[in-house]
């Protein structure tokens, strides 16, 4: 066999292969969102039930998750629909999204989100005579936060929803012609040191621009469309960079250069904070301040995602018995998590447990409930695991 037939060889062996890492880092990624999401109960930014004691060290590691455990999601979420791709036609892939993304939005629209928003107004002292009484109101069509009709935290599987639909004649157009000489160009550039680390001037770019008409964070669609295009660009960014098993390669090789550029650009950004919060408040509202903390958090969240692949393939790369389990329980506990914690922290608040004694009992028996609730229940009823997106 020649050198070109044994590099095809391998190439095709490391391609049918399945990246442990990526399911090991969708795992952790999930979990440490239910400890973040019981941490916004503790901070002073807005959320659906708040404490009136707050953490300034929490915050602090907040902060930097916020700019790394969505963006991770959605770029696993784009390497995962390239080894989908590999075992489905784009007709069989958009059904299998339907099935497994659409129909748990919608479920979750009226069935996992709408005790949140009952919690929710509860502990701002709304009444009314039972939960059904409440739920009525989520008939009426009225957007929250004036209504009752949302996808609070499920805006993430309505995003991955509609990436994976209009994404396709993208990855269509990647297997042929000016789409293969474009990925011939991107292996060129992500051989060279810290090669991929300029796709970060791309998201800095769409921002700028987009941030200039749709400057919050909003969930919603419909004024989101630059967090929209940012996360679009991480899912189009994961389904390129795991496209090529060469990729893999020059990525761990490159791990220690994704690391520093992850520790500076994370020194700038609390460099940042700290003069503004501690020195200077009036930069708070200078144009050059704010453009410097967006541009420098949209290449903290490439670099620090980039690191986080580089090294998960590197250490986590392995099967394990309890692994599929793990990765098949997942999407379910993330579907649940986040109304877990809600009514859980409504009725634990009340014991005054403090910051970090309120934060690890709210957070342990969330735990405890989300995955009880998957592992005794969910799992084992078929209509279940439909509408929960299980196979």
């Amino acid at each position: 066999m020649n050198n070109a037939q044994t590099a095809t060889s391998l190439s095709s062996s490391i391609v049918a292969t399945r990246r442990y890492d990526l399911d090991w880092l969708r795992v952790i990624c999930i979990v440490i969102l239910l400890y973040y999401h019981v941490g916004m109960i503790y901070v002073p930014w807005d959320w659906h039930i708040k404490s009136t004691e707050k953490s300034e060290v929490m915050q602090w590691i907040m902060i930097w998750l916020h700019y790394w455990r969505m963006p991770l999601l959605f770029f696993i979420s784009g390497a995962g629909t390239y080894f989908a791709l590999k075992k489905r036609t784009y007709g069989g892939y958009a059904r299998e999204r339907i099935t497994r993304l659409f129909v748990p939005l919608v479920f979750g629209m009226f069935v996992i989100v709408p005790p949140q928003i009952y919690y929710e107004r509860l502990f701002n002292g709304v009444q009314f005579n039972g939960y059904g009484d409440f739920y009525r109101t989520v008939f009426d069509f009225i957007p929250y936060p004036k209504g009752s009709f949302s996808w609070h935290h499920l805006w993430f599987v309505a995003y991955l929803f509609l990436f994976s639909l209009v994404s396709i004649p993208v990855f269509r157009w990647l297997k042929a012609g000016s789409g293969l000489r474009f990925m011939d160009w991107t292996e060129r550039l992500v051989a060279r040191k810290g090669g991929a680390l300029w796709y970060a001037l791309l998201i800095c770019i769409s921002q700028v621009i987009l941030q200039h008409f749709y400057p919050d964070e909003t969930h919603a669609l419909i004024d989101d469309w630059a967090y929209f295009a940012f996360n679009l660009l991480l899912f189009w960014g994961g389904y390129i960079l795991v496209s090529r098993p060469v990729f893999w390669q020059m990525m761990l090789n490159q791990r220690r250069i994704y690391a520093w550029a992850t520790f500076i650009t994370t020194v700038i950004m609390y460099s940042l904070y700290i003069a503004i919060r501690f020195y200077h408040p009036e930069w708070d509202d200078v144009w050059w301040c704010d453009l410097l903390w967006d541009i420098n958090s949209f290449c903290l969240t490439w670099f620090s995602v980039l690191a986080s692949i580089a090294y998960g393939h590197k250490y986590l790369n392995r099967p394990h018995p309890i692994l599929s389990k793990l990765n098949e329980g997942v999407y379910p506990f993330y579907i649940l998590h986040q109304t877990v914690i809600v009514a859980v922290g409504y009725y634990l608040l009340k014991l005054n447990l403090g910051v970090w004694g309120g934060f690890w009992v709210i957070s342990t028996v969330s735990l405890a409930l989300s995955v009880g609730l998957y592992w005794l229940i969910i799992k084992r009823v078929k209509i279940l695991r439909l509408v929960f997106g299980l196979k």
